[in-house]
């Protein structure tokens, strides 16, 4: 589907479609065209792959996690219905367009801390006119510590230090502050990387555990069983998840996840503790080569 506005049109104006390296705050940024989609770019940030972006079809999506949190999106409320929307990691605000556009009208907040690296984006990748979306320049945490109690309906993190979540990002006191700014009935979809043994993202679901009743995870079965290193997504609410819905569009993608809930994920978590400040660490870094 070709958006409308003409977001391509001015992309292809201003840039003629070859690399781009521009310094930024956290080191070099990347505007890297794809070469099977006109349209279609890759930001990269010290050499690691952080957003895809396609300007003619913001529901583009070619990252599988992202594919992942979409679905979450487009369960979090009636089809096409306007939500309130957080994004903690901005990059080039992919799932911000992607939401723009199946919710139109939505009110969204990107917090990305490199304010140099979302000008280079609002200037090489414009966005389509339906994505309202403000972005501030601040650490996640601090920003949402800040925010007003009960003002998001979706709060969705994918925020990187390089290739790993920072590690105040991880804790029983981060999730708490994220259950705060969420309305009753909100969701809240998070982006952790992780491999063998899988000792992060069992702590990670054991965190949320401990804020939130409703708690899943979806990943590719080959990463849930510790063969590879891989992106793993996890979801929260206060209110039941749309597990039948969303286990089935998952599982539908091009490259199909698994779903994980309920007793199931009790056998995930094991004995993992909850993590706290006092010990909390960044997520583990990608085994060399991975992107």
């Amino acid at each position: 589907m070709r958006a409308r506005g003409s977001a391509a049109e001015r992309g292809r104006q201003r840039w003629g479609g070859a690399s781009e390296s521009r310094e930024v705050d956290q080191g070099v940024a990347e505007l890297r065209p794809d070469r099977d989609r006109p349209s279609g770019w890759t930001l990269l940030v010290n050499g690691t792959p952080q957003s895809h972006v396609d300007l003619a079809d913001p529901e583009y999506l070619e990252f599988e996690y992202m594919r992942r949190l979409a679905h979450v999106i487009d369960l979090a409320a009636a089809p096409g219905a306007p939500v309130d929307a957080v994004h903690l990691g901005g990059g080039a605000l992919s799932l911000a367009r992607y939401l723009g556009a199946r919710r139109p009208r939505s009110r969204q907040r990107a917090v990305e801390p490199d304010a140099r690296l979302t000008e280079f984006v609002r200037e090489r990748l414009p966005l389509d006119a339906r994505t309202r979306v403000r972005v501030s320049a601040a650490d996640a945490r601090e920003w949402l510590t800040g925010h007003r109690r009960d003002s998001a309906d979706l709060l969705l993190v994918d925020v990187f230090s390089g290739a790993r979540t920072p590690a105040h990002l991880t804790t029983v006191e981060f999730a708490e502050q994220a259950s705060r700014v969420l309305r009753p009935g909100g969701v809240y979809g998070a982006n952790v990387g992780d491999g063998p043994p899988l000792a992060f993202a069992r702590g990670q679901v054991a965190t949320l555990r401990a804020v939130f009743p409703h708690v899943l995870l979806i990943a590719e079965p080959g990463v849930l069983r510790g063969r590879r290193f891989g992106n793993l997504v996890l979801v929260a609410s206060h209110a039941p998840l749309p597990v039948v819905a969303l286990s089935r569009l998952v599982s539908g993608d091009p490259a199909p996840a698994r779903l994980v809930e309920g007793n199931d994920l009790d056998a995930f978590v094991g004995t993992s503790a909850p993590v706290r400040d006092g010990s909390a660490k960044p997520s583990p870094a990608p085994p060399s080569g991975f992107f």
